[in-house]
């Protein structure tokens, strides 16, 4: 059976919700330099009709990821669901005190910190480099995290993007639901979607070079690039 077939036939009743970068926008050498292609943000614009929810998951601030994709009508979730909790104020302020300890440039999205490695003149010696931010987070109490040639340091508590999907589906009637996504972190919305108790969920995971062997391992199908992705929600 054609995976997509049950949302084509039931879109009032479905959500599609999707990471950002390496997602729908291909990875960039800085994260200021990615771009959503227009082809994919004409799809966008056209499923936001269309369907009863689209929503973006980023691990980006919500207002950057809303900017970066800039289509009216989707639902925006930054800092992998963080955002969400009420206790965000506080967690801002913990964050901000370990940032300024380590004193390294970073990609600071206010609830998370994203160290990134790309490009550095020696990857793996910045990797090692990283590795003591990572043990600093540790011992400081928080959720050091590994993705594509970055660190991410979030605040140890229950929010991640399982809970943003989940918290997502919850706001609507949907019952069939679909994520795309390219890392680590999106297992976690895998997962959250399973959790969700839909009658039909579908698990995209957009694949390259760097993409975890477990993301590819969970999902139920797989696209090459965010191009590829694409072209398959033209069949939406």
């Amino acid at each position: 059976m054609d995976p997509l077939d049950p949302f084509r036939k039931a879109p009032e009743a479905s959500a599609l919700l999707f990471d950002v970068d390496g997602t729908l926008a291909p990875i960039a050498a800085r994260p200021e330099l990615a771009r959503v292609p227009e082809a994919t943000r004409a799809e966008l614009e056209r499923l936001v009709a269309k369907y009863l929810l689209v929503a973006c998951v980023s691990g980006r601030a919500g207002s950057e990821a809303a900017a970066l994709v800039a289509v009216a009508g989707i639902r925006y979730v930054g800092n992998h669901g963080l955002e969400l909790l009420t206790v965000a104020d506080a967690l801002r302020e913990d964050m901000a005190a370990f940032r300024d300890a380590v004193g390294f440039d970073v990609e600071d999205k206010g609830l998370s910190l994203s160290y990134h490695y790309r490009g550095a003149t020696d990857e793996r010696a910045a990797r090692r480099q990283l590795q003591e931010v990572e043990a600093r987070a540790r011992e400081a109490g928080l959720d050091p995290r590994w993705g594509r040639k970055v660190l991410e340091v979030r605040p140890a508590v229950k929010a991640d993007k399982g809970t943003a999907v989940q918290a997502l589906l919850q706001e609507v009637p949907a019952r069939l639901g679909l994520y795309a996504g390219d890392d680590t972190t999106d297992l976690d919305a895998f997962a959250g979607l399973e959790r969700a108790g839909l009658d039909h969920a579908l698990r995209i995971a957009v694949g390259s070079g760097e993409s975890p062997k477990t993301l590819i391992g969970a999902a139920d199908l797989v696209v090459e690039s965010p191009e590829e992705l694409a072209t398959l929600l033209r069949g939406l």
